[in-house]
C-alpha cells in the first residue's frame, strides 16, 4: 500500500519531482488552453488577436488577486500541516473561501466599471475597443468562479498533492478544443459570439474545475464535512491570511502592471506589435511550463519545513529547486531560439506581426533561465512567511527599472522596438542576481 509522501522526512529531490511534475504538466495544459484562445482569435483576425493580447494586463489583476490568496493558503495551511496543527490548518481554509468569495463580488464590480477607461489608455478606441471588451465582461463578471478553484488548490498542494489540479488543468483544455468553436461561431443552434465566446468558454470550464477540485479537497482532514457556519468571517485568521495574501498578490500584480508598461510602449508601433507581444508571450510561457512546478514544490516543502523547524531542509528545498529551474530553462532557451520562425507562423500569417514575434524570442532564449531563479526564491520565501521581499522585487522589476531601461533604450538610444525586447532581459537578469543574493541571506546554512 503507497503511503502518503511526507514533506518533513522524505528527500528533497524526490519530493521536489512528485510535486512539481504534475503541476508542470497541468501548467503545460492550461498554457496551451490559452494558446487554443490566442490560435482561435487568430482566425477572427489581427483585431481579435490584439483585443486578447490587450486583454491579459485586466484579466491578469484578476488573476493575481486569486494567486496571492493561493500563495498565502499554500504556505499558512502547509506551516499548520508541518507543525501538526489540523484545527489551524481548517481555519485557514475556510476562511479562505470566504476570502475568495468576498474578493471575487468586489473584483467584478471594479473591474466592470474600470476596464473601458484602462483599454482606452492602452490606444483602444472604436471596434477594437468592442472586441476588448466583449472577451474583458464575461471574465469580470465571473471573478469569484476563477479565485475559488485557486484557494482549492492550494488546500490540496499544501499537502504535496498537485495531481488533481492538473487532471482538471488537462481536461479544461481538451474542453476548450471542443467549446470555443461552438461559442466563437455559434455551432448547433448557439448564437455566433465571437471573441466573447472564448470567454464563456473559459467560465464554464472554471465552473466544472471548481466542482472537481472540491471533491477531492473534502476528503481532507482540514476541509472534511465544511458547514456554512464555518464561512463566517473570524478576523483574526482573515487578517493572518491578508498579511501573507496582500504582498503576494501585489507582487503579482506590478506583473500585470509590468505588462501594462511593456504594452504602453510596445504600442507606439502598432497593432502588429501588439499582437506579436501577446503570442511570442504565449510561446515563451510554452518553453518556461516545465519550470512552473517548481514554485508549488518549493512553497509546499519550504513550508512544512519550516513548520517543522527544519531549517536545512528549507535550505535545500531552495537550492534544489534553483538549480533544477535555471538547468532546465537553459535547455528551454536554445529550444526558443531554433523554433521561433515556425513558432510565431503557427498563430498568424502576417509577415510584421512574425517579425517582431522572432525578435522578442531571440531576446527571450537568453532571458529564460532568470525566471526560476526569481519565481523559486520569491515562492520559497514566501513558505517562511516573508512575502514582502517578493513585492519589492516586483516593483523593482515590472515597474521601476521598466520604466528607466526601455525609455532610455527606446527612445533615448533610438533601439525602438528592439530596446523593449531587449531591455525585459536586462531588467529580469537584474532581478534574478539580487534574488539569489537574497537567498543565501535568508535560507543560512544550518552548522
Amino acid at each position: 500500500m503507497n503511503r502518503h509522501p511526507s514533506l518533513t522526512s522524505d528527500p528533497i529531490s524526490r519530493l521536489t519531482w512528485q510535486i512539481a511534475l504534475p503541476m508542470s504538466v497541468g501548467m503545460f495544459f492550461h498554457t496551451m488552453f490559452n494558446v487554443v484562445d490566442t490560435f482561435c482569435a487568430g482566425w477572427l483576425g489581427t483585431e481579435a488577436l490584439a483585443a486578447l493580447s490587450l486583454s491579459f494586463p485586466v484579466f491578469f489583476i484578476l488573476i493575481s488577486i486569486g494567486s496571492g490568496l493561493s500563495q498565502a493558503t499554500t504556505a499558512l495551511i502547509a506551516n499548520a500541516l508541518g507543525a501538526e496543527d489540523t484545527e489551524d490548518a481548517r481555519l485557514i481554509f475556510t476562511q479562505s473561501i470566504f476570502f475568495a468569495l468576498s474578493a471575487g463580488l468586489l473584483l467584478s464590480l471594479l473591474g466592470l466599471l474600470c476596464a473601458p477607461w484602462l483599454y482606452k489608455q492602452l490606444g483602444a478606441e472604436g471596434s477594437y475597443l468592442r472586441t476588448s471588451l466583449s472577451y474583458m465582461n464575461v471574465i469580470l463578471t465571473s471573478a469569484v468562479l476563477f479565485l475559488v478553484p485557486m484557494v482549492l488548490n492550494a488546500a490540496l498542494s499544501s499537502a504535496g498533492n498537485t495531481r488533481p489540479y492538473r487532471n482538471f488543468l488537462i481536461a479544461g483544455f481538451f474542453a476548450n478544443l471542443a467549446l470555443n468553436p461552438i461559442f466563437i461561431w455559434g455551432l448547433i443552434g448557439i448564437p455566433r459570439m465571437g471573441v466573447g465566446g472564448i470567454a464563456l468558454a473559459t467560465v464554464l470550464i472554471q465552473i466544472g474545475g471548481a466542482s472537481y477540485l472540491w471533491l477531492h479537497v473534502r476528503k481532507s482532514p482540514h476541509s472534511m464535512n465544511i458547514t456554512w457556519q464555518e464561512l463566517i468571517p473570524k478576523w483574526k485568521v482573515l487578517s493572518r491570511i491578508a498579511a501573507q495574501a496582500i504582498p503576494a498578490s501585489l507582487n503579482m500584480l506590478t506583473i500585470a502592471m509590468g505588462i501594462f508598461v511593456i504594452t504602453w510602449f510596445v504600442k507606439h508601433f502598432g497593432k502588429e506589435a501588439v499582437a506579436a507581444s501577446g503570442i511570442s508571450v504565449r510561446i515563451e510561457q510554452i518553453v518556461l511550463m516545465p519550470a512552473i512546478g517548481l514554485n508549488s514544490a518549493v512553497m509546499s516543502l519550504v513550508g512544512q519545513n519550516f513548520g517543522a523547524h527544519k531549517l536545512d531542509r528549507v535550505r535545500e528545498a531552495w537550492i534544489t529547486n534553483v538549480k533544477y529551474g535555471a538547468g532546465m530553462m537553459v535547455l528551454g532557451g536554445l529550444i526558443i531560439y531554433l523554433v521561433r520562425d515556425p513558432a510565431m507562423r503557427l498563430f498568424t500569417s502576417d509577415e510584421v506581426v512574425i517579425s517582431h514575434g522572432k525578435d522578442y524570442l531571440l531576446s527571450a532564449s537568453l532571458t529564460l533561465p532568470a525566471y526560476p531563479i526569481l519565481f523559486v526564491t520569491v515562492f520559497a520565501l514566501q513558505g517562511i512567511k516573508k512575502p514582502s521581499y517578493g513585492l519589492w522585487i516586483g516593483l523593482y522589476r515590472q515597474l521601476i527599472a521598466p520604466v528607466i531601461v526601455f525609455h532610455t533604450l527606446t527612445f533615448s538610444l533610438g533601439w525602438q522596438l528592439w530596446g523593449v525586447w531587449w531591455g525585459i532581459c536586462l531588467v529580469t537578469w537584474s532581478a534574478a542576481l539580487f534574488a539569489i543574493w537574497l537567498g543565501f541571506k535568508k535560507f543560512p546554512a544550518v552548522s
